[in-house]
């Protein structure tokens, strides 16, 4: 399958035509790695839940209250790494593979750095969030020890998203749905271990899941530099960092260094990613920013319900496997034929995602009506946390093939660098929308209020973006093609 996966994006970037059976083939062969590897990260939350679970849905509801949190940071590397691996799947799509290689190498620079920002601020303000959160006393200090281990590894998780968003913007989408495997399995043993075995609790689950991202960053970065086809580094990679040394050492004047390290090619290069990024981290900053003050309207309504919405949002993610791995295939797939110069294949390709993804998650919705009892189950034994779980299940069950919609039509619109209007329309999506409703239904029908606001919400998104998509404004780009 690998071969007919190459083959294909050789004939997309040669400007060779497709067959609609062509085309749909190579959206599975780069969607099915990306939806394995969703699978063994939401597994990843779902074995940590229950775990913790069993501990006490204090434990639970200690992790549950800054999940929210440690979301916008894990965005904001996310938002990091797009301003990158766009680009590098335009060039891809341009046979531009020298470019497509000086803007990993760069990209590992910047985000790493960033990221070390973003993990400074993190530690910080550790010991306050919970209290900020409106925590209650026995669930303070759990919460607060989780959110620092989680600060620590901020820079290793930047350094997997930013070579896993490489990879898969390259066309590589097996070697990251592999590792996503083994970061699983690797999980569930530091898991066992730093919890149960070592008796650490809640920091168990927090150092487990860090050491298994490590473990699987350390393997794609080395990969993606030394034995991908359209990533590999000749050389010394460490080549930036040694040219900003010398010029330190040599005592050159502030101008001439910048002339030295970034010219033309290389500013232009910084200036898309920039203008890539910046709208993903302002919504990241502001939507994430609504499921924070989210948490803080749940948060009163008790123990019980934090743990039951923290749970719910860990089982109800099973529905978005198809939808988020059709978003990295339609991300890649729009990027290589915009990069090739094919906005009508874009196009199809856009359609074919969204659709498939959308299916794909209202079948997935069906099963989760279903068994949400028993998925509940695996994740609690106190049964009114099960029960109030299943409730919420069901109602964002509704919402789920709109929901589709707009996770796969985002992706099309990011890989053809259009993020400032989608980053506005979840901005106020989530404000207006979900928030306005929930402050409305949660004192009627308390957390049960905050999914219907929920699944509301996603569905009128789902609307926008099919609307965007059909208009096809999202395909006027102004990247271009030149890199340092």
């Amino acid at each position: 399958m690998a071969g007919g996966k190459d083959l294909l994006l050789g004939r997309l970037r040669s400007g060779a035509s497709l067959s609609g059976g062509e085309q749909f083939k190579l959206t599975l062969l780069l969607a099915w790695p990306s939806i394995l590897a969703q699978l063994s990260m939401c597994l990843m939350s779902y074995i940590d839940a229950a775990m913790v679970g069993r501990l006490g849905s204090a434990q639970a509801a200690a992790i549950g209250l800054v999940s929210t949190t440690t979301w916008i940071f894990g965005s904001f590397c996310y938002a990091n790494s797009s301003g990158f691996s766009v680009q590098i799947a335009h060039r891809c799509g341009a046979k531009d593979f020298a470019g497509a290689r000086r803007l990993f190498r760069h990209g590992v620079w910047i985000t790493l750095a960033i990221s070390l920002l973003l993990a400074l601020l993190a530690v910080s303000i550790h010991r306050a969030l919970p209290h900020w959160l409106g925590g209650t006393p026995e669930i303070l200090e759990d919460a607060s020890a989780y959110f620092l281990i989680y600060a620590l590894f901020l820079p290793l998780l930047q350094l997997t998203i930013f070579s896993e968003a490489s990879l898969i913007a390259s066309g590589n989408v097996k070697v990251p749905g592999i590792l996503s495997v083994a970061m699983c399995v690797l999980d569930v043993v530091f898991n066992y271990l730093l919890i149960f075995v070592a008796g650490l609790g809640v920091k168990g689950a927090a150092l487990g899941t860090g050491l298994a991202t490590a473990c699987a960053g350390a393997f794609l970065i080395v990969y993606a530099a030394r034995h991908s086809v359209e990533l590999r580094q000749e050389g010394s990679w460490l080549h930036p960092a040694r040219r900003l040394l010398g010029s330190i050492r040599t005592l050159r004047t502030e101008a001439r260094a910048a002339d030295t390290l970034f010219d033309r090619g290389q500013k232009d290069m910084f200036r898309q990613a920039f203008g890539i990024s910046w709208p993903l981290w302002l919504q990241n900053l502001i939507s994430r920013g609504a499921y924070i003050a989210a948490t803080v309207l749940v948060a009163p309504l008790g123990t019980i319900a934090i743990a039951a919405n923290s749970f719910a949002i860990i089982a109800e993610g099973f529905c978005y496997l198809p939808g988020y791995g059709m978003e990295d295939a339609a991300t890649t797939l729009v990027g290589q034929s915009l990069g090739a110069k094919r906005p009508e294949m874009a196009r199809r390709f856009a359609w074919m995602t969204i659709g498939t993804g959308a299916a794909m998650m209202t079948f997935l919705a069906v099963l989760m009506w279903v068994f949400a009892p028993q998925v509940m189950g695996l994740l609690s034994r106190d049964p009114e946390v099960i029960a109030l779980g299943v409730k919420c299940l069901r109602i964002e069950a509704w919402a789920e093939l709109l929901y589709g919609v707009s996770i796969v039509a985002y992706g099309c619109c990011v890989g053809a660098g259009d993020t400032l209007v989608p980053s506005a329309i979840n901005l106020l999506s989530m404000w207006v929308i979900r928030l306005g409703l929930a402050l409305v239904l949660i004192p009627r029908f308390g957390l049960e209020g905050y999914w219907i606001a929920m699944a509301t919400e996603l569905s009128v998104k789902g609307v926008i973006f099919a609307v965007r998509i059909a208009r096809g404004r999202w395909m006027h780009t102004r990247l271009t093609h030149s890199v340092a």
